[in-house]
């Protein structure tokens, strides 16, 4: 039996459809009917040969996100059953084959019962920016009620997200972002904070009176991750980010005896460790989804397998307005 697959054979390549073997489960994993696929900045990286963290070398089918239905099982798997509609960050780094596909056989760790009140498409533009969210926030930052919760880059595809968990989890939400996406993040719940009109000095005295922000998530990187040092609270101020690349100087955050942890949300993927708890956080998520503390921003543009080069150059160069979906088979 076949599928079709979408592949990139070199650095900066054109998507190339082709008719390969469908693959089959083994011990451990489940066989998934792939509906949706969502595109990362990451994707992208990986095409344009910037990745190189990803460990993902041409040839390859991309895509990290998925959302489908499960088609076969394993041996050993017990936690999914032929028909259950699922979603995940499990494919399209290490060498493995990625979403861009018609079928994958995925770590059923890797994967939770997709929320009921989603569609696949919006199910599929979930996995990697909710588990990166939930790593920053609830495994390094015990992010809890009462916090003053600084997120940076608030309309972004982490960002939105982590306000929302934020707030679900009973903090006071903060959020910088440009003029324009004041509106958007407003409408998630945070205090708009235009970082371009307003420095940190400023922001900090107005909204901790100078104390500054008990838990910073810096999703942006560079000069915002300084900034974020700059920021937090004395003493007892946590800074996490997911883009702690590059130098930095580490005293604005040291003298003022604050703490500081990096996510990076591949890891499990890449070593094989903590894959099981990817899967809890997919599926506490989901029933954040279902409560209706989280929902997903997905560009209204509807893409297919065969109009995937555009949806990539909107990830690329940053004009989508939302999550970039594909969607892969009905």
């Amino acid at each position: 039996m076949t599928m079709r697959a979408l592949f990139v054979d070199h650095t900066n390549a054109p998507f190339r459809l082709a008719q390969v073997p469908r693959p089959q489960p083994a011990a451990g994993q489940v066989l998934v009917r792939i509906l949706a696929s969502g595109v990362n900045p990451l994707d992208t990286k990986i095409r344009a040969g910037q990745g190189a963290h990803a460990k993902q070398p041409l040839p390859a089918v991309l895509g990290l996100d998925l959302a489908g239905v499960v088609e076969a099982v394993g041996a050993g798997v017990h936690a999914f059953a032929v028909g259950d509609e699922v979603y995940g960050m499990a494919t399209g780094i290490g060498g493995q084959q990625g979403s861009l596909a018609e079928f994958a056989a995925v770590d059923a760790d890797l994967l939770a019962k997709k929320p009921g009140n989603l569609s696949m498409r919006e199910a599929a533009a979930l996995p990697l920016i909710v588990i990166t969210a939930w790593e920053g926030l609830v495994d390094r930052g015990r992010v809890g009620p009462g916090q003053k919760v600084l997120v940076q880059g608030g309309a972004g595809g982490v960002g939105h997200v982590a306000i929302q968990i934020a707030r679900a989890f009973g903090a006071e939400v903060f959020a910088t972002g440009s003029a324009q996406r004041r509106q958007t993040i407003e409408s998630l719940g945070a205090t708009a904070i235009d970082y371009r009109s307003s420095s940190v000095a400023d922001y900090v005295a107005q909204y901790t009176d100078g104390e500054g922000f008990d838990l910073i998530y810096d999703t942006v990187g560079g000069a915002t991750l300084d900034a974020s040092f700059a920021a937090a609270r004395l003493y007892s101020g946590h800074v996490v980010s997911c883009m702690g690349r590059g130098e930095h100087q580490l005293a604005p955050l040291s003298f003022r005896a604050a703490t500081y942890s990096g996510v990076f949300t591949l890891l499990p993927l890449l070593t094989g460790k903590g894959r099981q708890h990817h899967g809890q956080i997919l599926a506490e998520a989901g029933a954040l989804v279902e409560a209706g503390q989280l929902r997903v921003l997905l560009d209204p543009r509807r893409f297919t397998l065969d109009t995937v080069d555009e949806a990539h150059r909107l990830v690329a160069d940053g004009s989508a307005q939302g999550k970039v979906v594909i969607e892969i088979a009905g």
